[in-house]
């Protein structure tokens, strides 16, 4: 007894002798020194970003191997993804949306044939660039991608009309590689009412809705509420047994009168159900003086268009919109995009936020200092800036969202 008392007392001993690991207050370091230390997090940390548009941009862009259409395994000259830009901003687990416009509702099967296209697309691009690129199914695969330096491509399918009206294709996007489903984009569909549509259709949750809720929870396939209607959203919430996500929505409360962006009552239901909102980037998302902006610059270029007899894609008007634009409706900025942050933290805590830029969705509207993947370091130094700790950073950049996507797959199991 007395040998064994000895023992622990040694190995106490031992413990107290060890270093601590010191504790970095980031606020006093220089602007400089501090995007140094982000870029070194940004670079050791796993990051997920809950909402990228890159397949829908292969698509238009037209995915090849011939570079001159288009190659994201190498630097391009346009969009907000690409494998170089992606390592210098350290993001590792970008969310490829396979995005199906509200307009392909309107054709039987046209969404799920997109769906399948865009699917096979992602992974055609892991499989043709393999020392790059990987597939992602699950956190574990994230990780072992990290451990060997390639960017990883797990799937959110962005409106679940790509199910159509049959249940099984539930279970079937789950095979595919689905791991969330944002169950509305533009208008309402089968599943639910959306956010940018004012109809009501089905005052939130249709009665197939509320199925495919349940159908997803079963097969372990995230809910994702972004787009939603704010009756939606609730109806969601009563149904859904484990923690749902946002994938790419900011706080409303910067953006009154914009229903796509979450309301503090739904931050604090879906704090409450223990999920994660990933803030989007996106100008109209971050700032209604954007939009408010951004509605009178596009008056003013419609009009000087016509007087001058040019189109947008005139090289003179190009030149024009972008200098108008820059001086008559100014970006939000980083400090913008983080008081989203801070008002999350601040409202639920800091386990309930994480990142959903919506990089090639959103345009040109994106701020100043995060104008693509390459600039999440300067995102990560504002934060830091405001007293966030690395602790804190790790969990926006994925253990949140982790903290959720392992409690769906765990109830998935266990079904």
């Amino acid at each position: 007894m007395k040998k064994t008392f000895l023992i622990i007392l040694l190995g106490a001993a031992a413990l107290a002798c060890q270093p601590k690991e010191e504790v970095i207050d980031y606020t006093k370091m220089t602007d400089e020194e501090r995007l140094k230390a982000a870029t070194e997090i940004a670079q050791s940390t796993i990051m997920v970003d809950g909402h990228v548009d890159l397949p829908y941009r292969m698509k238009v862009g037209g995915f090849t191997l011939q570079r001159e259409i288009l190659d994201v395994s190498v630097r391009t000259p346009d969009g907000n993804f690409d494998f170089p830009r992606a390592k210098e901003g350290g993001l590792d687990a970008p969310f490829m949306s396979i995005y199906i416009p509200a307009i392909n509702q309107q054709i039987p099967g046209a969404s799920k044939a997109l769906a399948d296209s865009l699917i096979l697309m992602t992974e055609r691009l892991a499989t043709t660039f393999p020392d790059k690129f990987a597939m992602a199914y699950s956190p574990a695969d994230v990780e072992a991608n990290f451990a060997k330096g390639l960017i990883s491509l797990p799937m959110g399918m962005e409106n679940g009309a790509g199910i159509e009206d049959d249940l099984a294709n539930v279970a079937y996007f789950h095979e595919r590689g689905i791991r969330y489903i944002t169950l509305t984009h533009g208008t309402d569909n089968l599943i639910g009412d959306a956010s940018y549509d004012t109809t009501g259709t089905h005052q939130g949750l249709s009665e197939f809705g509320e199925q495919v809720v349940k159908e997803m929870n079963r097969v372990g396939i995230m809910v994702d509420l972004s787009h939603v209607s704010d009756n939606t959203f609730r109806d969601a919430l009563a149904i859904t047994k484990v923690p749902i996500i946002a994938s790419h929505s900011s706080v409303r409360k910067f953006t009154p009168d914009f229903e796509r962006n979450m309301s503090d009552e739904l931050i604090q239901a879906m704090a409450k159900n223990g999920g994660v909102m990933m803030i989007n980037f996106g100008g109209s998302f971050i700032d209604s003086a954007y939009a408010a902006g951004s509605d009178k610059v596009r008056e003013h270029v419609v009009n000087w268009l016509a007087e001058n007899n040019l189109t947008r894609s005139d090289s003179a008007a190009k030149v024009y919109i972008a200098e108008y634009a820059a001086a008559n409706n100014p970006f939000p900025t980083v400090q913008r995009v983080a008081d989203h942050f801070d008002h999350v933290k601040n409202l639920v805590g800091i386990d309930y936020v994480g990142l959903g830029s919506d990089f090639d969705g959103v345009g040109d509207s994106l701020p100043t200092g995060l104008k693509d993947v390459s600039m999440f370091p300067n995102l990560i130094a504002e934060l830091l800036k405001r007293g966030y700790s690395k602790e804190d950073i790790e969990k926006i950049c994925y253990k949140n969202v982790f903290r959720v996507w392992k409690a769906v797959e765990d109830y998935a199991a266990s079904k």
